[in-house]
């Protein structure tokens, strides 16, 4: 069984879902400390035709408090700026209709918390994409909070009874093939570029949020976009 673990992040970009589609199950790892300047609270878009990024706004966020107990900032109406920047750079997309339609059940539907918020784009996303799959909760589930990187990590794969944990190219700098072989686990990594797409501008940009991907390309566009080139 293949098994991921990854931080929900808000609205990630397409390398988030190509692990999501390549998995068995996916574990939505929430009760780990922030990380500030990452993409649990933003991500980028063309804006006005240059990469510019869309936030949502958070209350005491730091790298000591985990991700499920930071809450968002309810005095500033980011979900009206969130909808305008895309209405005001996308409003010309082939699937803009929708694509906002989307992002917009998705930022009035939160119950305060960026760990919620950021959970509900994803699974929204792969909805959309007609993706299903299992998924889990990791505050919710496995009773391990004392333990700490790779070994909570091994700790989710033996519970899960996973033979393959499968993670972004970034998780080079972090796991250990041997540390997973000694569990009689498979590390591997989801490599190989992204399919470029048309965009609005001359120049493709990758790494953008899917919410470019999806505003540019059909759903069965994407998912064809998703399958893995290597590990």
């Amino acid at each position: 069984m293949k098994l991921a673990i990854m931080q929900p992040y808000f609205f990630p970009y397409i390398g988030y879902f190509r692990l999501l589609q390549t998995v068995d199950k996916f574990v939505f790892y929430d009760d780990v400390n922030f990380i500030k300047g990452g993409w649990i609270n933003r991500n980028r878009l063309l804006l006005g035709g240059k990469v510019g990024y869309f936030t949502v706004p958070l209350s005491e966020a730091s790298s000591f408090v985990k991700i499920n107990s930071i809450k968002i900032k309810s005095d500033i109406p980011w979900e009206a700026r969130i909808l305008a920047q895309i209405s005001a750079s996308y409003s010309k997309a082939p699937y803009y209709t929708s694509v906002r339609d989307l992002v917009e059940k998705v930022v009035f539907s939160h119950d305060g918390y960026i760990s919620t918020l950021a959970k509900k784009s994803v699974l929204a996303v792969a909805d959309y994409l007609s993706i299903s799959k299992v998924v889990e909760i990791s505050s919710e589930l496995y009773g391990n909070q004392n333990l700490r990187g790779t070994a909570r990590v091994l700790d989710i794969c033996r519970q899960e009874a996973a033979s393959v944990y499968v993670n972004l190219p970034g998780g080079r700098n972090l796991y250990s093939q041997a540390d997973f072989s000694r569990e009689g686990m498979d590390l591997l990594f989801l490599d190989g570029p992204m399919r470029e797409y048309s965009q609005a501008g001359t120049e493709f940009h990758s790494g953008l949020s899917i919410i470019d991907v999806l505003m540019f390309n059909s759903p069965e566009e994407v998912v064809g976009m998703l399958e893995p080139r290597g590990y």
